[in-house]
């Protein structure tokens, strides 16, 4: 604390203001810079999510389609299967003409 009052003896009033203004923008660059620094790793961070994010829903869409392609086998196989015993059943009730 004596430092500070010796330090403002000997530059007066303007002159510690000064000093402090300079230090409060010194302080403040470098708070600055810290910032730009985090901001820098979270946008990259964000890339990478967005990457494997669009990597999933890729995935997903390829299962979707995997799972609508085995749907319409599925329909025919058993529309296949309702023509085979419509016509097994036409055939036991007397259409075997």
């Amino acid at each position: 604390m004596t430092e500070l009052a010796e330090l403002y003896l000997q530059l007066g009033s303007a002159g510690f203001i000064a000093l402090m203004f300079g230090f409060v923008l010194y302080n403040l660059i470098q708070e600055n810079k810290a910032q730009s620094e985090d901001l820098e790793e979270i946008k990259q961070s964000i890339h990478k999510m967005e990457a494997v994010q669009d990597q999933a829903m890729q995935i997903n869409v390829k299962l979707i389609d995997r799972l609508n392609s085995s749907d319409k086998d599925r329909e025919r196989f058993w529309r296949e299967l309702s023509d085979e015993l419509s016509f097994i059943r036409g055939r036991i009730n007397g259409g075997s003409k």
